[in-house]
């Protein structure tokens, strides 16, 4: 992961690129993404009969393949794409391809620092990871559900270990789904599995898992809980205490299970979500204390205040959370601590906390253009598409990131260039 505190945090706007720099050698060109830092945006361009390559700041990269897709900066800064070359695919990172290539590859995943980059991969008709160049020694018949832990050191996915014939209903009841942590997959199958998930040190996966077809559970490396429920949802586990938690169905109402354990009453209509402040100290989850009615519960207490729709749940370093809410797709708001702001707008993108928990900030849209609010003020420019905003390491600026006119905007912000 890039360190914020090397990034420029001097107060000011400035140009970092101009689309149109790509345009005028290209085709045409695809939407841009750009670095953690603000520093570089990027775009597939498309410069001949199937020749694709990506455009970074201007300037194209040299290799140049049959098709490219899936640009994502790595959370140390790398850009990547999914390329393709004579007809098999592999990941590019910085314009240099992977040695090794496949029959497809998708859906890009990093480590949290970025020094690990994956990828699913379909070979011969087989599925699995490539982490780092390298794919996994035993791939399966079906894989969904791709993770990468956060060192990046495993990777696990939900697949299939037996074949099925068509409609051969009786051996999907006896179980054909497993997890597979680094291509090896668990011994005991399911009927369902899905939703892997690691713990903080890579050690442990659990999953959610179908024992009949009216019984679900949890499984942690493979060995089931006791209990059974007539659903559940992902498990997580808790970054301090390594206690698995998962929402589960009881009696037609939703709580929180800890280890196997009822938490958290079953009272909700839904319970789901299930996210931790670092220190493990604050649980968080979105509820609905009544059909159709949403809130969040924090540490198995709920907001008072509840809304048609909740979404995109974070919660900072010091146990603040915060959400979107909406009136059914309509009139988004920033909810922190259970208080919606007052703006309100066509469409609001995850929130994002300072290190230290005090500030709150979003992408936010009205009208066609998208700015940034931070703690319920409005950025004073409206931009023609804007990125998540960063904070600085002590939280008093705001890099903004920026399109306007096809112009690539690098917006370090304080407090006092946003109005209420």
């Amino acid at each position: 992961m890039q360190n914020r505190a090397s990034w420029d945090w001097e107060s000011g706007s400035r140009i970092v690129a101009d689309l149109r720099d790509c345009s005028s050698t290209a085709q045409w060109v695809e939407e841009p993404h750009v670095s953690p830092d603000g520093e570089r945006f990027a775009a597939v361009a498309c410069v001949g009969e199937a020749e694709f390559t990506l455009c970074v700041n201007g300037q194209m990269w040299e290799n140049v393949f049959e098709k490219v897709w899936y640009p994502r900066y790595s959370p140390d800064g790398r850009l990547t794409a999914l390329a393709q070359s004579d007809g098999e695919w592999t990941v590019a990172v910085d314009d240099t391809p992977w040695d090794e290539t496949h029959s497809y590859v998708w859906g890009t995943r990093f480590s949290k620092d970025g020094s690990v980059i994956a990828a699913c991969v379909q070979q011969d008709g087989e599925y699995g990871m490539v982490v780092d160049g390298a794919i996994w020694e035993t791939l399966h018949e079906n894989a969904t559900d791709f993770v990468l832990s956060e060192d990046g050191g495993s990777s696990a996915a939900s697949v299939q270990v037996k074949s099925l014939g068509q409609a051969d209903i009786f051996t999907f009841q006896e179980g054909v789904y497993s997890i597979a942590v680094n291509g090896e997959a668990w011994p005991r199958p399911f009927v369902n599995a899905w939703n892997p998930a690691f713990d903080s040190t890579a050690s442990r996966v659990a999953a959610a898992v179908r024992h009949s077809l009216y019984e679900y559970g949890i499984a942690v490396d493979g060995v089931p809980w006791k209990g059974t429920y007539a659903c559940v949802w992902e498990p997580t586990f808790n970054p301090a205490t390594g206690q698995v938690n998962a929402p589960v169905r009881i009696k037609g109402a939703w709580g929180l299970a800890v280890d196997d354990h009822v938490a958290w009453a079953p009272v909700y209509s839904q319970l789901w979500h299930v996210t931790f402040s670092e220190d493990g100290r604050t649980t968080a989850a979105i509820v609905a204390p009544s059909f159709g009615a949403f809130t969040v519960a924090v540490n198995g207490a709920p907001w008072s205040a509840t809304f048609p729709v909740v979404t995109d749940l974070v919660v900072a370093k010091n146990g603040r959370a915060a959400c979107l809410t909406s009136e059914n797709n309509t009139r988004f708001a920033v909810c922190v601590d259970g208080k919606a702001w007052g703006g309100r707008y066509d469409m609001a993108f995850a929130p994002v906390f300072s290190d230290d928990g005090a500030h709150v900030a979003a992408v936010v849209e009205k009208n066609g253009k998208r700015t940034v609010v931070l703690d319920d003020m409005v950025y004073k420019e409206w931009f023609d598409h804007a990125f998540t905003p960063v904070f600085s390491p002590d939280g008093r600026k705001v890099l903004i990131r920026g399109i306007s006119g096809g112009k690539c905007m690098r917006v370090v912000a304080s407090p006092d260039a946003f109005h209420a």
